[in-house]
């Protein structure tokens, strides 16, 4: 008679899998209602027996005639399992299968290895050809327990390298991106002649711009705050039917890491000196980032209307640098210029023109558009805007485009006289509105198949740069630990500054950490560009900060909302005003500093013994004044045996405030009296000293 069977329990008893019985039932028409089916023992041997050629299965047995237990496993048929004993099963999950598996050994590389920076132990092992249990036993020996995802330091990896016999170089984000400048060759034929890019390099207030407003005939000097230029420009000029494309630097101390990058995309450097100034540490400074960029140098001598004006003594500076002029021998071109009356302009641009003749400047206009962001802000009305140097190819509105982190497509570009513009080519300064978040001064930018190839790379190079800092962070040691605890009384002067560009805002920030004193010391908790708003407030007030406003002010809100949290914002134009009111800052925050002054000595020649308040010294002053308030010292054979304050100083019957030298006094002291003859009491005061950063 029929009866209600599981289909579990008909696997079991058949030494089979679920799959294989449903699978048997289905093709002999027997109908499965939720796992469950109404058959004898007869009907299922009939379905095995109607589905196999080898006939009726049996149930299988030990050796001892006992039916065993047998786990099923629903899912068996689909890891790949066929019809088969549950020991055979678990022993393909077991140690029996495994054992017969060699394991894959490393491959040693040859030559020299190139590792990322932040890689992590499973990286490395791959990467060295060293199995990760003889890496981490190799860190366990220097004391570091780590993980096979753990990040490993620079340090290490050229250890462990240097450990297992390997050569390595580690690589880094910006070496790749490097390398992408590197692989783009144009084919010569596929070259024209392109406009010569100049940077005006030099010192501080020694004229750059103005020289450029002289050449563009405009009024940027009078717009910028105190005469100096905050942020790099980039401008075009047209000279005897050619273009010229000019990049102002800043020239002030704090804006080395502009000028660099002004050195680095060019191909002449102005070098501006003042006529009346000479050279300077600017100066010199310009002159090494044009050595270190491989670019020729034009020296143009500024101010010469001046009546101080010294060329030659210039030029005797120079020689110095190794900077030679054509007319001593050199290969140095020198011009002599005037901004304000106009002098020379058409010289220098001549000059300019020789000298990019004589470099022979091409790109390809017809290849994939890359170039360099000279400089990044965020704009209240178009969003992030990023100024573009472009060195290679052209660039079109709705190209998508990708610069280190931040990627985009272009949705509008402009000209250096914010005129719309459709395309860009080579050495054209363009200013591009379409970038997901501000891309870092200086960044590499090139154009890629579409957006999401440019999303994607940015955020391979933001992962990469993650990995590439933690690597940088040291663990902390007990010595590190001693050295907070020595900290503890280290105070801090929490800041959050905020501009109006990427580049001044890299520049102030380096300025503001580079102020610093072992008592006092300076903690940017966050930066970054656009106005003041609401939570820079929050956090100011959170965290105990000043905020610093570099060219950009705070909202109505943000405003409202620091005076009623007593959050103190300063807004500033010029970048050493923010440096002067910090280090007077620093120097408030100071604990004070006391220095001790010895007003005079007195000798003890007598003892007056009274019962009420003790025993007073008869004194002759020998050198100095005794006052009453000053601190006393009793010195006993040049050796301190007390140190305390007076009670009264008395001549003869009245209280006096001092004592002059060669005077009679009486001394009686704050709870001291075991006061000899012959010993001596010295005056002094302890006066604050003031303290500098």
């Amino acid at each position: 008679m029929a009866r209600k069977r599981t289909v579990s329990d008909i696997a079991s008893q058949r030494g089979t899998s679920v799959d294989d019985v449903l699978a048997h039932l289905k093709r002999a028409g027997i109908e499965v209602v939720d796992g469950e089916v109404s058959v004898d023992e007869e009907a299922i041997e009939k379905a095995y027996a109607a589905t196999s050629p080898a006939g009726p299965r049996r149930p299988r047995t030990n050796p001892g005639g006992h039916r065993r237990r047998v786990i099923i496993d629903a899912g068996a048929s689909r890891r790949g399992a066929q019809t088969g004993g549950g020991r055979q099963r678990r022993g393909r999950r077991g140690r029996g299968d495994r054992g017969d598996e060699q394991p894959v050994q490393p491959v040693a590389p040859t030559g020299i290895v190139k590792v990322p920076s932040g890689a992590t132990v499973k990286d490395v092992s791959q990467l060295l050809g060293v199995s990760t249990p003889e890496i981490i036993k190799a860190l366990m020996g220097y004391g570091e327990m780590v993980t096979i995802t753990q990040t490993l330091s620079d340090e290490a990896i050229e250890v462990l390298a240097g450990d297992f016999g390997r050569e390595v170089e580690i690589t880094r984000a910006a070496d790749e991106e490097a390398e992408l400048e590197a692989e783009a060759v144009d084919d010569p034929a596929d070259l024209k002649p392109r406009a010569s890019v100049i940077t005006v390099m030099g010192h501080v207030d020694h004229g750059k711009t103005s020289l450029l407003d002289a050449i563009r005939d405009t009024a940027v000097a009078a717009g910028e705050a105190g005469g100096i230029t905050q942020h790099i420009g980039a401008y075009q000029v047209r000279h005897n039917g050619q273009l010229v494309t000019f990049i102002d630097t800043p020239g002030h101390a704090a804006f080395t890491a502009m000028r660099a990058r002004g050195a680095k995309v060019t191909d002449i450097a102005a070098i501006v000196v003042a006529a009346d100034d000479g050279v300077m540490p600017q100066t010199v400074e310009a002159i090494d980032h044009a050595k270190a960029a491989g670019v020729p140098m034009v020296i143009v001598v500024n101010k010469i209307d001046k009546p101080e004006a010294n060329v030659e003594r210039i030029k005797q500076q120079l020689t110095e640098y190794e900077i030679v002029p054509e007319e001593w021998g050199g290969d140095t071109v020198f011009v002599e210029a005037s901004a304000k009356k106009r002098l020379g302009l058409d010289n220098f641009l001549d000059m300019l023109l020789l000298v990019a003749e004589v470099g022979d400047l091409k790109a390809n206009p017809d290849a994939p558009a890359s170039g360099y962001i000279i400089e990044s802000r965020v704009d209240p009305g178009r969003g992030v805007v990023a100024t573009m140097l472009v060195s290679r190819g052209t660039l079109v509105v709705g190209d998508a485009i990708v610069a280190g982190e931040a990627s985009g497509r272009v949705r509008a570009m402009r000209d250096f006289k914010a005129e719309p513009l459709k395309a860009g080519g080579p050495s054209t300064p363009v200013e591009i509105v379409g970038f997901d978040e501000l891309p870092t001064a200086g960044e590499f930018c090139r154009v890629v198949k579409d957006e999401r190839t440019a999303r994607s790379l940015g955020q391979k190079r933001a992962n990469r740069i993650k990995t590439e800092a933690l690597a940088r962070q040291r663990s902390l040691t007990l010595d590190d630990v001693f050295a907070r605890i020595a900290e503890g009384k280290v105070l801090d002067l929490n800041l959050i500054v905020k501009a109006d560009v990427q580049g001044s805002l890299e520049a102030l920030t380096d300025a503001l950490l580079k102020i610093q004193h072992p008592e006092v010391k300076v903690r940017v908790i966050h930066s970054g560009v656009g106005g003041v708003n609401e939570s820079d407030v929050m956090l100011a007030a959170a965290s105990t900060a000043i905020i610093i406003g570099f060219n950009v002010r705070p909202s109505a809100a943000a405003a409202t909302l620091a005076e009623s949290e007593g959050v103190d914002v300063r807004s500033y134009r010029v970048i050493y005003k923010v440096t002067e009111d910090i280090t007077a800052a620093l120097v408030g925050m100071l604990k004070p500093e006391y220095e001790e002054f010895v007003l005079g000595q007195a000798e003890v020649r007598q003892l007056f013994r009274a019962s009420k308040i003790g025993t007073i010294a008869g004194c002759m002053v020998t050198r100095g004044t005794i006052t009453r308030n000053a601190g006393i010292r009793v010195l006993r054979n040049d050796v301190v045996v007390h140190d305390g304050k007076m009670a009264s100083l008395k001549r003869f019957a009245e209280d006096v405030r001092e004592a002059q030298e060669g005077f009679e006094c009486g001394i009686l002291l704050d709870g001291f009296n075991d006061i000899k003859e012959g010993d001596v009491l010295e005056a002094y005061e302890s006066r604050e000293v003031a303290r500098e950063v």
